[in-house]
């Protein structure tokens, strides 16, 4: 890659020139490991809402790309519909961490996913290159999907237009990858029993099958806490490693907003992706120091058990 291709990217801020050189070299031996990989990258919460982490997000995915990485991005986008609901006196209600979905509702769900905040991410990583394609699940048929009725307190409950991914098809995907663009899928999907129906497919779980599919080599998921603890709110207790059949386990015990990512990191991993990480998008480069650094940030979900517990650094 050329100067020009990468000079507006600042990733080492506040480093000297000894300390960027230090960054570089620790990096090597994960470019090399990586180097060709298929990531996926569930983008969300804070990262979403704050102009300054947009940006750096944006920034990361060409950085990731002109690293010989392939990023592919499933977003949803929580805060810009409760927003737009709110501006349209329509009430905003959840069962077990899903979104009831009324017809009202499921088209502003897709107006926003769609038009609003895939517009302004495909937008913003354009900003430094023709780089980024946006698409829902709509397109080219990607996504097919089925109604989803959770379940609580042992009885089904309805949450409207609500659905589970349950076909892929890549062919849009891999086209876009092999012309070394950056898809931007928005997680809406066609009803399996009536195309005409769309969905509201939970984005954890979107790019869990979106990352089967593809064969990836991570699937990455941003949110709002620093990863899973072992003993929540004991900050001392932050996962740093855990086997899918440990966490598995752990499942019922979870706060209704963190089980669909640790269900979706499940399901990737079950899949045959490689790692499965929950990282924190309230950080500035989150997703680089997770690849390219020896330490990491976030959980890392992996094949099998045991749960291994992040060191914290210790302040002076």
């Amino acid at each position: 890659m050329t100067n020009t291709e990468y000079e507006d990217i600042d990733v080492h801020e506040d480093l000297t020139d000894s300390q960027k050189s230090e960054v570089l070299l620790e990096m090597l031996p994960w470019l090399q490991e990586f180097a060709g990989s298929l990531v996926v990258i569930k983008y969300g919460g804070n990262a979403m809402v704050s102009e300054e982490l947009r940006a750096c997000f944006a920034q990361d995915m060409v950085f990731l790309r002109q690293l010989g990485l392939h990023p592919v991005i499933v977003h949803g986008g929580g805060p810009q519909i409760n927003e737009m609901l709110h501006a349209l006196g329509i009430e905003s209600r959840f069962k077990a961490g899903l979104r009831v979905t009324d017809e009202e509702t499921m088209n502003v769900v897709r107006m926003v996913l769609t038009g609003k905040v895939s517009r302004e991410l495909v937008g913003l990583i354009n900003s430094y290159g023709p780089y980024a394609v946006g698409l829902s699940g709509e397109d080219g048929g990607l996504f097919s999907a089925a109604q989803r009725m959770p379940i609580v307190d042992g009885h089904s409950v309805d949450v409207g237009y609500v659905g589970d991914v349950v076909s892929v098809d890549t062919r849009a995907v891999d086209d876009l990858i092999a012309s070394h663009r950056i898809p931007v899928v928005s997680s809406v999907a066609p009803d399996e029993e009536d195309a005409t129906q769309v969905l509201n497919v939970n984005a954890d779980t979107a790019a869990a099958a979106l990352a089967i599919a593809l064969g990836a080599r991570k699937l990455i998921i941003l949110t709002d806490v620093e990863g899973l603890y072992a003993n929540w709110p004991d900050k001392d207790s932050l996962v740093g490693e855990i086997g899918a059949e440990t966490l598995r386990d752990m499942m019922p015990e979870l706060e209704s907003g963190m089980r669909p990512k640790m269900e979706a990191c499940v399901r990737a991993i079950d899949g045959g992706v490689g790692e499965a990480h929950i990282i924190d998008g309230r950080k500035k480069h989150s997703i680089l120091n997770e690849i390219f650094t020896t330490a990491g940030i976030g959980t890392m979900v992996a094949k099998g058990e045991g749960m291994q517990l992040r060191k914290k650094a210790k302040t002076q």
